[in-house]
């Protein structure tokens, strides 16, 4: 079949399951937007192309597809570097089409050209420049391969105008089925098995343990392995640790599940970490939030460390059994080692590490102090409250901050890809996109974005697009006045000299913005007015709404490990010192 380029780009994506596509058009992508009227793929357009990569990422994290985003040239593609950048940092399997001034004109410093794939080398897995339309199927078909097998991550096709204009000769093409035979991959070979021998390595250290912790990052969500998780720390009764990028991987409601650990991790995950004799690594990378100063983390422990990407084994600690492979697969067989060991029975008495474990969580449980009459909101009563209001599958996306922080300490995750959030990039502005990309990706699902005020500046203007797509989400909106976390650290570490962080409580006027943008709008200043806001958003699913909470401004997020300090220096609610 004789089609031209750009109708074979858009039959690529439909090749490859693509559903929904988020993007924003211009000049160099245009030829492509035409074919996109006669597809079944649905095409979200976006605000601003930041906005298009974080619904991507959204749709991504929620459904565990691949999430797609289409931009043009120049400005357009520099807009998409962002999100291209926190997609790589977190692992999120994503393809960005990107179109390009045509061909010859490459170097030219023609209009609306830049380096695309220079660019964006560094943050992206691979990325491709077509410069043939007979390439384009094979290209696309190997850009969600390379997305989404090994180490998920984003993939970048930069395409020419003139390979798939279809007034131009040098777009025509026969339209052929990709497939996995007619890759072009050299050296591109995820390992997923693991070695016997390393397992039973690992299997011995367990049982010899009597202090371990089972550290688990997010590769345990990207390599759909929270079954596994579960079952291995109920054979071996050894308590799990979950980063901020493994929220739900196990059950928060689980008697072994400890929380968070890091920076702004409960007092009990961070603590018993730095008094393990052994760590169970799946899925994390040692990253610094997590281990403080990383000459005084958890000092007296061995290290298992499990990882799809090779290049994290020993890269911040050396572990004493590195085991590179799929989460999934390498859980898996540890368990039928440790079952062939002897299973439960074969494990020794940690009893006393239990009873220390419980001390820790009776004496420094997540505490805060409830507002007095006539003062503003406490974050963390509107989160409870929140949580408590909505069902327990409820998706839940955060932008970066205190609010971030609060929000992963005081919801209850026991289902694994309910929390969405940027972090190792740490994305201002991640929440209201993300929201609305996995509002798209799961929309029979209720879909909360926390958001604080200085994030939602940043990108609000994509409800907008919410409120045109009839995409529901709903906003829990923290306005504290302050770019909060930059506010507590200059109040900590800084002498209390407030440079630069005061935002307003009246401007904008949230409500009258969110009215302006299609929403539906509300606001809650005391704590009677929380539970009724709350629950008149849940009532409205035809349209987004935003409520607005005033809160305290002068709130901090604790636990907290100053920076440079190691997790032993915790700083925990003045309270409890």
């Amino acid at each position: 079949m004789d089609i031209n380029g750009g109708q074979a780009l858009v039959k690529a994506l439909e090749h490859e399951g693509v559903e929904v596509v988020f993007g924003l058009p211009g000049g160099a992508i245009l030829p492509v937007y035409d074919p996109i009227i006669e597809s079944p793929i649905r095409h979200i357009l976006v605000r601003h192309e930041q906005g298009a990569g974080h619904m991507a990422e959204g749709y991504a994290h929620a459904t565990g597809r691949p999430g797609v985003m289409m931009i043009t040239s120049g400005p357009g593609a520099t807009n998409g570097v962002t999100p291209l950048c926190d997609a790589y940092m977190d692992s999120i399997p994503l393809v960005c089409i990107t179109g390009q001034v045509p061909y010859p004109a490459i170097g030219t410093d023609a209009f609306q050209e830049c380096d695309t794939t220079g660019i964006t080398m560094s943050v992206t897995k691979h990325n491709f420049l077509v410069t043939e339309a007979q390439d384009i199927p094979r290209v696309i078909h190997e850009a969600f391969h390379i997305a989404t097998t090994g180490r998920p991550g984003p993939v970048l096709v930069d395409v020419p105008k003139d390979i798939v204009d279809p007034n131009n000769p040098r777009s025509a093409m026969t339209w052929y089925e990709p497939n996995d035979d007619i890759m072009e991959l050299p050296g591109y070979r995820p390992v997923t098995d693991c070695d016997p021998q390393l397992l039973r390595a690992a299997a011995q250290l367990i049982s010899a343990a009597k202090r371990p912790v089972i550290y688990a990052g997010g590769g345990i969500l990207k390599a759909r392995a929270a079954k596994e998780l579960l079952e291995l720390a109920e054979l071996i009764d050894v308590p799990v640790v979950t980063t901020l990028m493994a929220r739900g991987a196990f059950p928060d409601s689980h008697e072994l599940c400890l929380g968070m650990p890091g920076m702004h991790g409960n007092y009990t995950a961070v603590t018993a970490m730095q008094h393990s004799d052994l760590l169970i690594a799946l899925g994390a990378r040692f990253d610094d939030r997590v281990t403080g100063r990383l000459d005084g983390f958890a000092p007296d422990a061995k290290v298992i460390h499990v990882d799809i990407d090779a290049a994290e084994l020993g890269k911040v600690r050396q572990p004493d059994v590195a085991m590179h492979g799929d989460c999934r697969v390498v859980i898996a067989a540890l368990v039928k080692e440790l079952h062939d060991c002897g299973g439960r029975d074969a494990q020794p008495d940690r009893q006393a590490w239990r009873s220390q474990i419980s001390g820790w969580q009776e004496r420094y449980p997540l505490v805060y102090e409830q507002s007095e009459p006539g003062e503003r909101l406490k974050p963390q009563y509107v989160l409870e409250v929140l949580r408590d209001s909505t069902p327990n599958d409820t998706i839940v996306t955060s932008g970066v901050g205190q609010h971030q922080m609060w929000t992963s300490q005081y919801w209850r995750f026991d289902h694994p890809y309910t929390w969405i959030n940027s972090g190792g990039l740490g994305t201002m502005g991640f929440s209201v996109p993300a929201a609305i990309g996995a509002k798209v990706g799961k929309p029979d699902r209720m879909v909360w974005a926390i958001d604080g005020d200085g994030c939602f500046q940043m990108t609000a203007q994509e409800l907008v697009t919410a409120a045109t797509g009839r995409i529901p989400i709903k906003v829990a909106l923290f306005n504290n006045a302050y770019l909060g976390m930059v506010r507590q650290w200059q109040e900590m570490f800084y002498d209390e000299r407030y440079s630069e962080v005061y935002l307003s409580y009246e401007v904008p006027d949230y409500v009258k913005w969110a009215e302006a943008m299609g929403c539906v709008a509300l606001r809650a200043e005391a704590p009677e007015e929380v539970a009724p806001a709350i629950n008149k958003a849940n009532e409205i699913n035809d349209r987004p709404v935003v409520v607005e909470f005033r809160c305290e401004r002068g709130e901090n997020v604790y636990p907290m490990v100053p920076a440079g300090c190691t997790n032993s220096e915790l700083v925990v609610d003045p309270s409890q010192r």
